[in-house]
């Protein structure tokens, strides 16, 4: 089989191209130029950088497979880079790797993969592919819960994953490091990012997105916004609503007799609500957006959901309501739930499905009234530009 991988430039994309290479398949690596920001003075890209696109060519060159660079900075910048930017200017926390999977690396990369005669699609994710009892493929966590990234899959299609392949998904990343190690490849002992890749080292999201904002013909708020508490009390003031997100802690800039945290981002209003933790809880949300891997689900289920990537599962009821949102009832209290963030669904280690945190339902402060958080909507048709292959560097 033809098969094209994404080389990053990591340990784990290496891994997986060595494994298929074994294997005996015709292994294709594809990597990706997606962010350029070597115009910006002091600044410097830790998306696909020169640095790693010239690692995923030595190992390619090591493994003795055909490498190629493929320039994505339109369909990055227009997929994930505005989206990201449009959401925190909506109040939300939103997840970049996400829509990059979905959108970039099995979309876009895998159509040109195609188009070179490619049968496949395989990346370095620490998840699981399997079928079900009727052969339909379904998407299972790594089998490494350290490491398993399903939380950031969950948005493929079912012809996505059919054609997405996973090879360390099987293994822990001391055994893909020790791999790397034997086969004598250079990403063996690489560092790995915990970033936001397009975000320069050193600033934060709501810095991006200020300095983005007006770049891509966004408005800015006006700055100067109020920091309240639950009962609509002016507490402090604050340079612009999206530089928080829900469960932030630390640079809030107001204190209390207890420790605050931020409850709500109202993007409209340009307030931010804060409170103490235990009205970070909430036992209800609501997500759009909703999507299942191997097929849809026919009214209410039972499922664990999880909000954050980290985050445990909690038992929870979903219960669909027809339009592509759902109603997702928590068993228990739920902490931090933003919106942006997404909610995924699981059945053991399957991953079910999952949809986009769009409103939360908290309980208020010390049985006070529910304080309901929105957030406005984010289209999911998102443009496609042109790509084009850069032919790869012989030296």
């Amino acid at each position: 089989m033809r098969i094209a991988v994404a080389m990053s430039g990591g340990v784990d994309s290496s891994v997986a191209a060595l494994l298929l290479h074994r294997e005996g398949h015709q292994v294709v690596g594809l990597s990706m130029q997606l962010w350029d920001r070597s115009a910006e003075p002091g600044r410097s890209s830790r998306c696909c950088a020169a640095e790693d696109l010239d690692d995923a060519r030595r190992v390619a060159w090591t493994l003795g497979i055909p490498h190629y660079v493929l320039d994505l900075e339109e369909e990055f910048a227009e997929s994930v880079v505005r989206p990201f930017v449009s959401s925190y200017l909506a109040g939300e926390t939103p997840i970049p790797c996400s829509a990059c999977n979905s959108y970039v690396k099995f979309a876009t990369l895998w159509e040109r993969a195609r188009e070179m005669g490619c049968d496949a699609v395989a990346t370095g994710h620490y998840v699981r592919r399997g079928v079900d009892g009727s052969g339909v493929p379904v998407l299972r966590k790594g089998l490494d819960p350290a490491k398993d990234q399903s939380y950031f899959l969950w948005d493929l299609t079912s012809e996505q994953l059919a054609a997405a392949r996973f090879p360390v998904g099987d293994l822990t990343k001391s055994e893909v490091r020790g791999l790397a190690r034997d086969a004598g490849l250079p990403t063996a002992d690489k560092e790995e990012s915990q970033e936001i890749c397009f975000v320069p080292k050193g600033e934060r999201a709501g810095e991006f997105v200020a300095s983005q904002a007006l770049r891509m013909g966004m408005t800015l708020p006006s700055l100067g916004g109020t920091v309240e508490n639950t009962s609509g009390e002016r507490i402090g003031t604050h340079d612009g609503h999206f530089r928080f997100t829900v469960g932030q802690r630390r640079g809030i800039g107001v204190s209390g007799a207890e420790r605050l945290y931020v409850l709500s981002v109202d993007a409209p209003g340009n307030r931010v609500v804060v409170g103490d933790v235990r009205e970070l809880e909430t036992r209800e949300a609501r997500v759009e957006g909703l999507r299942f891997p191997s097929g849809p689900r026919s009214g209410e289920f039972r499922a664990g959901a999880r909000v954050r990537h980290r985050a445990p599962e909690v038992p929870a009821t979903v219960r669909p309501e027809g339009d592509g949102s759902a109603r997702i009832l928590f068993d228990e209290p739920v902490r931090a739930v933003a919106p942006g963030q997404s909610c995924v669904f699981y059945e053991g280690d399957v991953v079910i499905g999952g949809g986009v945190l769009k409103a939360i339902v908290s309980p208020g402060a010390l049985g006070g009234d529910p304080v309901i958080s929105r957030s406005s909507d984010q289209s999911r048709d998102l443009p496609k530009g042109k790509s084009k292959i850069r032919l790869p560097i012989v030296r």
